[in-house]
C-alpha cells in the first residue's frame, strides 16, 4: 500500500510518499480500506517527537480515518466487512489501508458520506467530551473559545450553541473571527489585539466566563482565566501556541473554580460505552443538520505534508482533510 511515512522525526518536508507492506490486524482491531483522513493538531507533533504517544519509526500520521472496513480481528462482532465506518486510530491513517481498534470504530449511517466523517467526529467528540462531560455547560452560561477557528474551536462553538449557551469567539485575526460568526458566535476577541480578560469582562459586564474551552495554551490562557465566574470551569484541551500555560493557584481558589483536564483518547478507551453514546448523539445532530465541520481544503495523499505545513502556519480554518483514494 502507498502511505506518507515518518522515517525520521522532523518537520513536514522530511515525510516520504512511499510503498508499505499491510499493517498486521489483532484480535480486536479492524482493518480499513481509508478514504478520507482528517487532519488534526496532534499529527504535527507526532512527526516532530513532542506527542504524549510515540510510536516507533517508521509510521504514518493521521489520526482521523473514514472508509471501508477490508477485514476485522477475531473479537469483533459489532462491525462487520463491508460497513462504512470512521475511525480514530491516532496515527497511520495518512495510507491507503489503516489498523483501528474496534472500540474506537463507529459504523456510519448510510446519509453521512466519508469526507464528512473524516472531517468532523475527532473534533466534535472531543469538544462534546469536554463542554458536556467535563464542563456540565448547562443553557444560559457563557462560553469563551480560545482558538475558535480551527477544527476543535469550530465544534465548540457549534455545540456550545446548541446546548443554549451564549459564545465567545477568540481566534488571532479578524478573517478567522468572520468565520467563527458565520458559526453561530455571539461575540468576538481578536487577541493578538485586545487582552482577552478586558475584553470578556467588557462582553460579561463583569460577570466573568462560566466556561473557557481552551486549545490555544501559553499566554492567551493565562488572559482568559483571569476572567472565569464565581464556579467556573477551565478546559484544558491543548496548547496550539506551543506553549503550556502556568496558572496561579490562587485565580481557581478565590472564584471557586475548576481546571479540567479533556483528554478524548483516554476517556474513549476508559469508558468506551459513554464514548459511544456521545458519537451516537453526534451522528443524529449530524444527521438532523445540525451540526457540520468547515472544511478550509482537500489535499491528496501526496499533498498531505503541505496540509501538515499549513497547519503549523495557522493557515487552516476550520478542517483540513486528505483524500486517500
Amino acid at each position: 500500500m502507498k502511505a506518507i511515512l515518518c522515517r525520521t522525526h522532523g518537520l513536514p518536508h522530511t515525510l516520504v510518499l512511499a510503498e508499505q507492506p499491510l499493517p498486521p490486524l489483532q484480535p480486536d482491531e479492524v482493518l480499513v480500506k481509508v478514504a478520507f483522513c482528517g487532519v488534526n493538531f496532534p499529527d504535527t507533533l507526532l512527526i516532530q517527537n513532542k506527542y504524549q504517544f510515540k510510536p516507533p519509526l517508521p509510521f504514518s500520521p493521521g489520526g482521523e480515518v473514514a472508509g471501508i472496513v477490508e477485514a476485522v480481528g477475531s473479537d469483533v462482532k459489532h462491525i462487520n466487512t463491508g460497513d462504512r465506518v470512521v475511525g480514530m486510530c491516532g496515527w497511520g491513517g495518512f495510507a491507503e489501508y489503516a489498523v483501528v481498534k474496534s472500540i474506537r470504530t463507529f459504523v456510519l449511517p448510510p446519509d453521512i458520506n466519508l469526507q464528512a466523517a473524516a472531517a468532523t467526529f475527532y473534533n466534535y467528540a472531543t469538544a462534546y467530551h469536554a463542554l458536556s462531560d467535563r464542563a456540565g455547560l448547562m443553557p444560559g452560561e457563557k462560553l469563551l473559545v480560545l482558538g475558535a477557528a480551527g477544527g476543535a474551536g469550530m465544534a465548540a462553538i457549534e455545540l456550545g450553541k446548541l446546548m443554549g449557551a451564549t459564545v465567545i469567539a477568540a481566534a488571532s485575526t479578524d478573517d478567522k473571527l468572520k468565520l467563527c460568526q458565520r458559526k453561530g458566535a455571539d461575540y468576538l476577541i481578536n487577541y493578538s489585539i485586545h487582552n482577552v480578560k478586558d475584553a470578556v469582562k467588557d462582553i460579561s459586564q463583569g460577570a466573568g466566563i462560566d466556561v473557557i474551552f481552551d486549545v490555544v495554551g501559553g499566554a492567551v490562557a493565562e488572559s482568559a482565566i483571569r476572567a472565569i465566574a464565581w464556579r467556573g470551569r477551565y478546559l484544558v484541551v491543548g496548547f496550539a501556541s506551543g506553549n503550556v500555560p502556568t496558572f496561579a493557584a490562587n485565580i481557581p481558589l478565590l472564584k471557586g473554580a475548576s481546571i479540567a483536564g479533556v483528554f478524548w483518547s483516554g476517556f474513549a478507551e476508559k469508558e468506551p460505552a459513554k464514548n459511544a453514546s456521545n458519537m451516537n448523539q453526534l451522528m443524529q445532530w449530524h444527521q438532523e443538520g445540525k451540526i457540520s465541520q468547515q472544511i478550509y481544503k482537500t489535499y491528496s495523499l501526496a499533498n498531505a505534508p503541505q496540509a501538515l505545513q499549513d497547519m503549523m502556519d495557522r493557515k487552516i480554518m476550520g478542517k483540513a482533510v486528505v483524500q486517500i483514494r
